[in-house]
């Protein structure tokens, strides 16, 4: 049932992104030439539209997306546009979220990121138009791979609080599947068949904070250009999932402890406060306790999110899962790639077991996924992986002692090691997103 448009003067990325994203929505069209948007809009009955922010002219300034999105707002308003951007174009997507835009993704983009962002545009347009979705999500069931003693801890804490409106604290490192975790909990309450709003507080600029969680009231700020629901009123009667909690700052931790406090929202530009009912679960891999200690993190907003606590171990604390986890993803990736291969050689699973797996289990599944694209036969074997030496990584500078060039490279490397993702490597160096967006935008990378 669900239509999207995405438009892009890239056929490389509009063939990838298509190719991706119709596994999970009904309908997927491409369009290379942003002239027949209007034509497309007012024609196609599209739930939700992915644009490009630059095309042929105007190169690098952002100036054609935003002509294109008041456009497409113009033909109809309870559309919801998401923004193909890159590093340097965050800011300028900052902006376009003020004027109308729901969300945007960079490039180059992680799949689970891109689908995230798409199915919860989808479901901000089913709200905006009253519509139900008899299939109610693209993924209807979470599915979590474990059968360690930790694991099995942790899959009865789910089943016996699920139920309740506790509010949950996940922790865990990167990669452990804290967002597969928060959807189980709201998959079995009693609030799963009402919203599941995901929002990732470490994407959201200050400026824009108020605004993106609480909403604003046409007028508030310019180019206000309508009332705009934030992530909380979306999540209303349902679940929201605060994500990397630990990244935001204190002056904004103060008003989100308010809003918990109160159970009720006030949109930037009103005065009229509105409650809501909603589920709490809040992430972080942050080292939470400590960031209070440092009084970088308020105690007693920490007091009022966890009521409930799930500690999420690091995939080699359960090495009972890894072949299990392993074994999953070879089936997900031998079907979506119509490769022979179906197991995994016994000299292999001593290595899958023995690695490290700094990333956890999203390491692991990239790395099953690009074995299972690069093997030649019915069976993974130790050549398909490449395992990394962590230890001999260190990066070697050479003829440089320039403080700005051993940074650019250093930023470079950081980002390479990440495949491009922002909140990972700025967690790895020690800096805020935005921190890390502005050495990429001062680097021109």
């Amino acid at each position: 049932m669900s239509k999207l448009l995405i438009i892009d003067d890239d056929v490389d990325v509009l063939s990838a992104a298509k190719l991706f994203l119709k596994r999970h929505f009904g309908q997927v069209d491409i369009e290379k030439n942003p002239e027949r948007i209007p034509f497309l809009i007012t024609n196609g009955n599209y739930d939700v539209v992915l644009l490009d922010m630059n095309f042929t002219r105007d190169v690098n300034t952002g100036k054609e997306g935003f002509e294109w999105l008041d456009r497409i707002l113009d033909i109809d308003p309870l559309i919801s546009v998401v923004l193909f951007t890159a590093y340097g174009d965050v800011e300028m997507a900052v902006r376009a979220i003020k004027v109308g835009a729901v969300d945007f993704v960079l490039k180059p983009w992680e799949n689970t990121k891109l689908l995230e962002t798409m199915q919860s545009a989808y479901e901000i347009r089913l709200q905006k138009t009253g519509k139900t979705d008899s299939k109610k999500k693209p993924e209807s069931k979470v599915e979590i791979i474990g059968k360690s003693p930790l694991m099995l801890k942790i899959f009865e804490t789910i089943e016996r609080v699920a139920a309740t409106d506790a509010n949950i604290l996940i922790l865990g490192e990167n990669g452990t599947g804290k967002d597969l975790i928060a959807r189980a909990l709201h998959e079995k309450s009693n609030r799963a068949e009402m919203p599941f709003v995901h929002s990732d507080l470490g994407a959201i600029s200050e400026t824009l904070f108020e605004s993106e969680l609480f909403g604003h009231v046409k007028g508030a700020f310019t180019d206000a250009r309508e009332d705009r629901a934030g992530r909380f009123e979306e999540a209303n009667n349902g679940t929201i999932f605060l994500d990397e909690i630990g990244n935001i700052p204190l002056p904004l931790q103060a008003k989100l402890l308010n809003v918990l406090q109160n159970r009720s929202i006030t949109k930037v530009g009103s005065n009229k406060s509105k409650n809501i009912d909603i589920r709490l679960i809040c992430a972080t891999n942050e080292p939470i306790y400590d960031r209070v200690a440092q009084r970088t993190f308020r105690q007693d907003l920490l007091y009022r999110i966890n009521t409930i606590e799930i500690k999420l171990p690091a995939l080699r604390e359960r090495p009972e899962d890894i072949l299990p986890l392993a074994e999953h993803f070879l089936k997900i990736y031998r079907k979506k790639y119509n490769r022979p291969v179906n197991t995994i050689s016994a000299n292999l699973a001593k290595q899958l077991q023995r690695y490290h797996w700094a990333g956890n289990v999203r390491e692991l599944q990239h790395a099953v996924e690009r074995a299972v694209i690069l093997s030649q036969g019915t069976a993974l074997q130790p050549e398909d992986f490449f395992f990394e030496v962590r230890q001999e990584s260190t990066p070697s500078f050479d003829q440089t002692y320039q403080l700005e060039e051993v940074e650019k490279m250093l930023i470079i490397k950081t980002l390479k090691k990440f495949n491009g993702n922002i909140t990972e490597a700025a967690r790895e160096m020690g800096l805020t997103r935005q921190a890390l967006y502005r050495r990429v935008e001062k680097y021109g990378i």
